[in-house]
C-alpha cells in the first residue's frame, strides 16, 4: 500500500514536531518541506526530502498528498491558508477563537474552488478540547461548560507576542486561576468573565533601543489575544530567556458541570491534558488529522472542515474491522487471565 505524502509549510517548532509525528506513523512519508528561508539553509531530520521555497509551493503538485500548514493564527494561516488551499489538500492549527468563522469561509471557498480538503483549528484547543466540550453538551444539555489552559506555554500567544514591533523574542504562559478552577470543580456553576479563569505572564526579550513601555502596552492592549486578560511582562535578556523558558510545557481540562432527571441528580465530566511537549502533541493531531483529510479526498469530500465534522474512525490508522475489535470490545484487548481477575473483583465489589 502506498504511503501519505506530507509536505510541511512552514518549518519551526510546529514544523519540526509534524515531522517527529511523522516518523510513528506507519501509513506516512514526509514528502517535502516549504519554507520562506533559502531551502539549504533548512536542515530537516528525514533523508532526501524536497525543499523548496514557498513562492515555488505549486511545483509540489502531484507530490504531495496532504500539506500542513505550520505558520503562525496572527498573519500567515489568513493568507497562506485560503491560498494553499485552492492546490492542495490541507490541515491547521489556526487558533484565533474570535476568526474561526471568518476564517473557515475563506478556506472553505477556496478549497472547492481547488477540489480539495482543508481541515481547520487543528490541534488540542481548538481540536481535541472542542470536541470534549460538544460530547459533553450533547449528553449533559442543562449544565454549563468550563475550559481553564496551563500552565504552560501558548504558541500562538508566544507568536503573537514575537510580531510586536520592537520584540526580539518572546515567550507567553497561560496560568489558569486556581480559585475559580476550584469553584468549578465544587459544581457551584460561577459564572465567570473571560479575564476571572486565566492570567497571561509574558517574558519578552526587546531588541536593543527599543520602547519597552510601548511594546508592553501594545501587547495588553492586543485584541483576542490580551486584552480580556490580567497581562504582565517581563523584560529579560536572550540568556535568561534560553536558561529559564526553553521548555515548551503545556496543558489544560474542560469541565462540564450539568443535571439529568427530576430530581437534579448531578454530573460532572472532565478532560484534561499534561504535556511535556507543547508542539510535539500538536503536530501529532495535525498528522492524525491529515491522514483523514487524505481520505475524504479520496472520496471527492471538497472543503473546509473543523473537527466536528471529522469521524474519529478516519484518524486512526486501523481499519474499521480492527477498531470494533479491539477499541469497541475492549475485554478482548485484555489477557484471559487479567479479564478472570477484574470479574471477580467486579462481582465482589471491589470495582
Amino acid at each position: 500500500m502506498s504511503k501519505i505524502r506530507i509536505g510541511i509549510v512552514g518549518y519551526g517548532n510546529i514544523g519540526r514536531g509534524v515531522e517527529l509525528a511523522i516518523e510513528r506513523n506507519e501509513d506516512m512519508e514526509l514528502a517535502a518541506v516549504v519554507t520562506r528561508r533559502h531551502p539549504d539553509s533548512v536542515e530537516v531530520l528525514t533523508e532526501g526530502v524536497e525543499k523548496v521555497r514557498l513562492e515555488d509551493v505549486l511545483s509540489l503538485k502531484g507530490k504531495v498528498d496532504v500539506m500542513i500548514l505550520c505558520g503562525g493564527s496572527a498573519t500567515d494561516l489568513p493568507v497562506m491558508g485560503p491560498e494553499i488551499a485552492k492546490n492542495f489538500n490541507t490541515i491547521d492549527s489556526f487558533d484565533t477563537h474570535a476568526k474561526i468563522p471568518e476564517y473557515f469561509a475563506n478556506v472553505d471557498a477556496a478549497a472547492k474552488a481547488g477540489k480539495n480538503v482543508s481541515i481547520i483549528s487543528v490541534g488540542w484547543d481548538p481540536g481535541m478540547f472542542s470536541i470534549n466540550r460538544l460530547y459533553s453538551e450533547s449528553i449533559l444539555v442543562q449544565g454549563s461548560t468550563y475550559t481553564f489552559w496551563g500552565k504552560g506555554v501558548s504558541q500562538g500567544h508566544s507568536d503573537a507576542v514575537r510580531r510586536v514591533a520592537g520584540v526580539k523574542d518572546a515567550i507567553q504562559y497561560t496560568i489558569p486561576v486556581e480559585e475559580a478552577v476550584e469553584k468549578v470543580r465544587n459544581g457551584s456553576e460561577p459564572e465567570l468573565a473571560t479575564g476571572d479563569k486565566h492570567l497571561r505572564e509574558c517574558f519578552v526579550v526587546a531588541e536593543e533601543g527599543a520602547d519597552k513601555a510601548l511594546i508592553e502596552k501594545t501587547i495588553k492592549e492586543m485584541p483576542n489575544y490580551f486584552a480580556d486578560y490580567h497581562t504582565t511582562v517581563h523584560f529579560i535578556t536572550e540568556e535568561e530567556l534560553k536558561k529559564n523558558h526553553s521548555r515548551m510545557l503545556h496543558g489544560g481540562f474542560v469541565i462540564r458541570t450539568g443535571e439529568t432527571g427530576r430530581s437534579g441528580n448531578k454530573h460532572v465530566i472532565e478532560y484534561s491534558l499534561k504535556l511535556d511537549s507543547n508542539p510535539e502533541f500538536t503536530s501529532s493531531v495535525l498528522v492524525a488529522y491529515a491522514r483523514a483529510a487524505y481520505r475524504l479526498s479520496e472520496k471527492s469530500d471538497w472543503g473546509a472542515k473543523t473537527v466536528f465534522d471529522i469521524a474519529p474512525a478516519l484518524t486512526s490508522v486501523k481499519s474499521a474491522e480492527e477498531l470494533r475489535k479491539e477499541l469497541i470490545n475492549l475485554i478482548n484487548k485484555i489477557s484471559d487471565n487479567r479479564a478472570l481477575v477484574l470479574i471477580l473483583r467486579f462481582v465482589k465489589g471491589q470495582l
